[in-house]
């Protein structure tokens, strides 16, 4: 069936002139079938354009997050200036969203050529895992940078800096929770099955036991809500502080009749508030991309909702596309990350570079800890 002229035969099934009991399952593999819930069973096939216009996205989304995150891990690890704590932690960012597409749009674009899961059942296993351990890596890394934020700006003097050590234990520790968590599917807690497309592997939310429901509501608390109340309640006391920090500035400077106060310290909080910002920024993305992947697994658990394959298209495509995000943030708003790309990537860079007394703003955060604590 998969050498057949895939429009035509969708086109004539879709006509009604004859095979009219054709399902989106129909090509699947019978090595497959035992994986894919009897849910999808009930929809046609997918207009082809839709498996190309899918394929055809993911690999141009997977070309430039493999270039950009490559950039970003080249240029911080490669740079002196910027082999900082705080830094190893956006290196890790840059690292978890490499590995995800790196490991999951050739197959996906393999798939969507075919119309259908070609890779046998195990990959497929792997291949929802390495979706889930990547994702789950990148939000709790988004997470300990918004806590690291938060000891900076909020905490101010009276801050523990972050060290090396420290920060590659907070590493260690988010891929450890991030195993964990992912490989349960594969000892029998839920499982790893193809998506309503027929092109990607998941989670099972679908099958109506209180197991298989149980792994989709403990892994989305300690995955996607706790991270979320942690970052919103790590920004939330920035705000805070930084708006209490400039209207001191201001009241100080209206008592002493000049236009500012800005002192190279005020320039090193300005710089910090940048830093928050990029950060929230990506959280943002990241929240965007995910939530669509939450509600579908929610919906299928909670039978609120008839699940479409289409559906799960979109799904794939946003969650994928988080990984193109950070580069290109981190590209745009990090003063000391485009002068290094300028050094190394001159044509990339569109506009001007930073001058070096915003450079150097950029670094404040980790002036502290080189002073407080060697490398």
């Amino acid at each position: 069936m998969m050498g057949e002229p895939s429009f035509v035969s969708w086109s004539a099934q879709r006509g009604g002139s004859f095979g009219g009991n054709l399902t989106v399952v129909d090509k699947v593999l019978p090595d497959m079938l035992q994986m894919v819930h009897p849910h999808w069973y009930q929809f046609p096939p997918m207009n082809p354009l839709w498996h190309g216009l899918l394929g055809f996205m993911v690999g141009v989304l997977g070309f430039v997050s493999i270039l950009g995150n490559g950039m970003v891990i080249n240029i911080f690890c490669g740079a002196k200036s910027l082999r900082t704590p705080s830094n190893l932690l956006v290196v890790n960012l840059a690292f978890s969203d490499f590995l995800m597409m790196f490991t999951m749009a050739a197959p996906m674009v393999i798939n969507c050529y075919y119309e259908t899961w070609v890779l046998g059942p195990l990959f497929c296993e792997i291949y929802g895992m390495f979706g889930s351990l990547f994702g789950c890596a990148s939000i709790w890394t988004m997470t300990f940078i918004a806590l690291d934020r938060y000891n900076v700006i909020v905490k101010g003097l009276s801050a523990k800096p972050l060290t090396k050590k420290t920060a590659m234990l907070r590493i260690l520790l988010i891929w450890a929770m991030s195993i964990v968590w992912t490989i349960a599917p594969m000892f029998g807690w839920n499982r790893y099955v193809p998506e309503g497309n027929m092109t990607a592997c998941g989670t099972d939310y679908l099958t109506q036991t209180w197991l298989s429901k149980s792994y989709i509501l403990v892994y989305s608390f300690f995955v996607y809500f706790l991270p979320l109340l942690t970052i919103i309640y790590s920004y939330w006391f920035i705000v805070q502080a930084v708006a209490a920090h400039e209207k001191s500035m201001r009241e100080q400077a209206k008592k002493m009749n000049v236009a500012s106060l800005r002192s190279s310290e005020a320039a090193a909080t300005s710089a910090e508030c940048k830093l928050a910002k990029i950060a929230l920024m990506t959280i943002t993305l990241w929240f965007f991309a995910w939530t669509p992947y939450l509600v579908t697994n929610y919906t299928g658990i909670f039978e609120g909702a008839k699940i479409s394959p289409l559906a799960t298209i979109w799904c794939s495509l946003f969650a994928k596309a988080n990984a193109v995000y950070n580069p290109i943030v981190y590209g745009i708003s990090h003063p000391k990350y485009r002068q290094e790309l300028q050094k190394k990537y001159p044509s990339l860079v569109c506009a001007a570079p930073p001058d070096d007394t915003a450079s150097a703003a950029s670094g404040a955060t980790n002036v502290a800890e080189e002073k407080t604590v060697p490398a």
